[in-house]
């Protein structure tokens, strides 16, 4: 069971399934950049990326779940974009990234964040933004970042924090994994990272409200000590994406738009939070 909810991982939320997500970004990936403005911002990104210490340009770094390459945009800032590969499980969020200039030179492959193709003590850099909410398990994913680390190399994962008004709960729960922000530092701990940090970020217009949960809320590093696979030992995978489904239709369809439900609720939240910050005096809490 986790931390941040009585919904065990073996009952994943509607979209914290690899079958689910690759539907739902399906048709997402039409709107994502245009959406993703209004929750991970390219402020929000640049000062996370910061805790990955991106100093040398000749860095190895692989960006897992990167989607339409937002993140990795920020990436090749700061290393050649030759050296960088992005991996996503959504065909259709990819082509996007194909698209854009800055990331030209960068090898983009479909994969799976929980059985990542690339060998051991692979790279210098890992990061990760947006996608963890979409794991069936996210410890399995963690460990999988450090397998592919190098000795001294250094994981980031940017994702969300799950709520504490009672309402965003439900609504987190019907769509994805919102983690509390110790589950991250457990995930971390236990997958075997060492000098693991936790840094808080959302969109200015947010100021620091915390209660409606954050699709992009925090950043958490760590650095792999030892050269090899991970100290933690799992069981069988739970899911695979190239497994045929075995859920009934009509059951996969009202999970898929309750799902979809969900995902909106959080697209009205930012929107909501943008006007009031607009009306509310600087300096107050809202």
């Amino acid at each position: 069971m986790t931390v941040s909810s009585s919904r065990p991982v073996s009952q994943p939320r509607f979209m914290q399934q690899k079958i689910m997500a690759y539907w739902f970004y399906r048709f997402a990936s039409i709107i994502y950049d245009t959406c993703n403005k209004l929750v991970y911002t390219e402020e929000m990104r640049d000062e996370s990326l910061e805790e990955l210490d991106l100093n040398d340009r000749n860095l190895v770094v692989v960006d897992v779940g990167g989607g339409t390459g937002f993140t990795t945009t920020g990436v090749v800032k700061h290393v050649d974009g030759k050296n960088v590969t992005i991996l996503d499980q959504s065909p259709h969020q990819l082509a996007k990234a194909k698209k854009k200039k800055q990331l030209k030179d960068c090898t983009i492959i479909e994969g799976d964040a929980e059985n990542l193709p690339f060998p051991t003590d692979y790279a210098d850099r890992y990061v990760s933004g947006g996608s963890i909410e979409y794991w069936p398990d996210p410890q399995r994913g963690i460990r999988e970042s450090y397998r592919v680390l190098k000795k001294g190399g250094k994981a980031c994962m940017i994702g969300p924090v799950y709520p504490t008004s009672w309402v965003s709960r439900f609504f987190a729960d019907v769509w994805m994994l919102f983690p509390k922000e110790q589950d991250y530092i457990e995930w971390f701990q236990k997958a075997g990272f060492q000098d693991i940090k936790l840094k808080r970020v959302g969109p200015r217009w947010f100021r620091g409200a915390r209660r409606h949960g954050l699709i992009i809320g925090c950043c958490v590093t760590g650095v792999k000590p030892e050269s090899g696979d991970s100290p933690l030992q799992l069981d069988t995978k739970l899911e695979d994406l190239k497994k045929p489904t075995s859920q009934n239709p009509i059951k996969f369809l009202w999970g898929y738009t309750l799902g979809w439900i969900g995902g909106w609720y959080f697209i009205f939240v930012p929107i909501y939070m943008w006007i009031k910050d607009k009306i509310y005096p600087s300096g107050i809490q809202i």
